[in-house]
């Protein structure tokens, strides 16, 4: 009994270390994925503003538009880090589509 004890322990220690991060990750930056009878629609929750955002053709033109107004290299949204994330959507709410000129179809 005493040689499987530090095995077992070890085991929970590995999975809890596995399991902890995902568990901790802000709700503010997990995508749900939404799907439509064509197309699926990924919408992320901003915990910050209390809203959700829809990522469409729009979202994209504006993320875009981000970029090139911080001179960042456009990488796909979903890799950012939360804290990178959360400074798009901050910087959404203060930049509408008609600001940004996003034709709405």
């Amino acid at each position: 009994m005493k040689i499987m004890m530090p095995g077992f322990c070890n085991a929970a220690l590995l999975g809890a270390a596995l399991i902890l991060p995902l568990a901790m990750m802000p709700t503010a930056m997990r995508a749900q994925d939404r799907e439509t009878t064509t197309t699926t629609v990924r919408t992320y929750h901003d915990e910050r503003h209390n809203d959700d955002h829809e990522w469409n053709s729009r979202e994209d033109q504006a993320y875009r538009a981000y970029n090139t107004e911080h001179h960042r290299k456009t990488v796909e949204f979903s890799r950012l880090k939360p804290r990178d994330q959360q400074a798009y959507w901050g910087w959404r709410h203060e930049h509408s589509d008609s600001v940004l000129k996003i034709e709405i179809n």
